[in-house]
């Protein structure tokens, strides 16, 4: 059995955490194993817990305060080595251009629609599952 994929979702606000996890369930498509779910609600904390690697993908929650997704992804980009893909979730469609600024490997916006999240999800891990395939 493949191993489970860790997830990390970040926002200060626990709806939207539970919301985004609820969203993807345990495992988004059927080519994918489970995914483990870690949740961190500050920037500090988030920092803390993908500096040492061993995720497989980061969702951000643009919309998080003080510090929003998008330039915590920024951030990440430039100091991770090799990080994982980073999913961004904004707060209306019109954002979404900000995420080019952010360089998020993806971008879903508010409301959640469960079947374009999940293959957005899904087009992120299946690369990571292949390379632990082969």
């Amino acid at each position: 059995m493949a191993r489970a994929l860790k997830v990390v979702v970040y926002s200060d606000n626990v709806d939207t955490r539970r919301q985004i996890m609820l969203a993807l369930g345990r495992r988004p498509s059927r080519e994918l194993p489970e995914v483990e779910y870690t949740e961190v609600a500050t920037e500090p904390m988030l920092i803390r817990t993908v500096d040492p690697g061993g995720f497989d993908l980061l969702i951000l929650d643009g919309e998080a305060s003080p510090a929003g997704g998008m330039g915590v992804c920024r951030q990440l980009k430039d100091e991770l080595y090799k990080g994982p893909p980073i999913l961004v979730v904004v707060g209306r469609p019109q954002d979404a251009w900000l995420a080019t600024w952010s360089r998020a490997d993806a971008v879903v916006s508010h409301p959640i629609e469960p079947m374009s999240f999940a293959q957005a999800v899904t087009d992120l891990l299946r690369p990571r599952v292949a390379l632990d395939a082969g």
